[in-house]
């Protein structure tokens, strides 16, 4: 079962997103403990995890199946975490410089 947090985002417990995903909580515990996602709590320490939290456990999933360990996981999460934020960059800054093709 989802609840709804303040923002209206959909927050899930960990035994609907193993059940979601087809994983066992210990997986997405482990996930956890290794820093390849963090779930919100709330103020008694139940995990919720967020659309963005189910998106990284698919993603999680998909490098395992290609053959990564933890670590290699750990690694390509942060790579394409650095890469979308180096290219949110470049598109404010090449929106925020003149048009050079109306000169």
């Amino acid at each position: 079962m989802a609840n709804q947090h303040r923002s209206g985002r959909r927050l899930y417990a960990i035994s609907v997103v193993a059940e979601l995903l087809g994983t066992g909580q210990q997986n997405i515990r482990l996930y956890e403990r290794r820093g390849l996602l963090t779930p919100e709590r709330t103020e008694g320490g139940t995990r919720q995890y967020s659309e963005s939290d189910l998106a990284v456990l698919r993603r999680i999933g998909e490098l395992l199946e290609e053959g990564l360990n933890l670590a290699g996981v750990a690694k390509v999460l942060e790579l394409e975490m650095d890469n979308a934020r180096l290219r949110r960059q470049l598109k404010r800054a090449r929106s925020a410089r003149p048009n050079e093709d109306s000169m």
